[in-house]
């Protein structure tokens, strides 16, 4: 936790939104889907409150709102914990990402350059990750490039959707024993897609994005199966 309160003191001067409690949720969901929290860790109101300097009852309601995101759950007696998610919670985010990607590839194939350029950055962040071994944030920036990707769709709603869902995402990774071996391959996959898009082949990105999604989903869900 001393590393995870530690980052967040560094989000103190990070612009807010309309509510206190929506600033520090914005941040605690931002650093769940960078990997800083990790399923089933019990989160310190004394210590966040302290980083972020913002009093208990703020941070009980930021609590609150994420707990309707299904990012944290609250514990009789226990406390605030990171939520541990089944393959069930799998199997229907990747639902929804199926419909929310692929309604962004059929419109943004063929868009204007410039309309990659977050997918183009995502993409060349996690080469650099994977050539220094820094597994972690390589799936971060795949969070990002696929952050960039709904985008193409053109509407915040989504946007808003598509953050707390590849949140929800990143605590499904750390199921991954291996994590070298679950994201090194999709660092060329994503440049792949990029690719088609920015070629106008919409055909061939979405049947690009099935694939990989439907790959993505079956490598996680496998994890959650029980060996012998």
């Amino acid at each position: 936790m001393d590393t995870a309160v530690a980052q967040l003191q560094l989000d103190r001067d990070r612009p807010g939104r309309s509510s206190t409690a929506e600033w520090v949720a914005d941040i605690l969901r931002d650093r769940i889907a960078d990997g800083l929290f990790t399923p089933g860790q019990r989160l310190s109101e004394e210590a966040i409150g302290a980083a972020l300097d913002v009093s208990r009852n703020t941070l009980r309601e930021a609590f609150r709102l994420l707990g309707h995101e299904r990012l944290l759950e609250h514990r009789l007696n226990r406390g605030v914990f990171v939520r541990v998610l089944s393959a069930e919670d799998v199997a229907d985010l990747y639902r929804v990402r199926r419909v929310i990607e692929g309604a962004a590839v059929r419109r943004g194939a063929g868009a204007p350059r410039e309309a990659f350029a977050a997918m183009r950055e995502a993409v060349a962040a996690a080469s650099r990750a994977a050539e220094e071994g820094r597994w972690q944030d390589v799936g971060t920036a795949n969070i990002r490039f696929h952050q960039a990707l709904a985008a193409l769709n053109g509407s915040p709603r989504l946007d808003e959707t598509m953050r707390h869902l590849l949140a929800e995402l990143r605590l499904v990774f750390h199921v991954m024993d291996n994590p070298r071996a679950f994201h090194e391959p999709f660092v060329a996959r994503n440049r792949e897609l990029a690719d088609l898009m920015e070629a106008g082949r919409a055909a061939q990105a979405e049947r690009a994005l099935e694939s990989y999604l439907d790959d993505a989903e079956e490598l996680l869900i496998r994890a959650y199966t029980p060996r012998p």
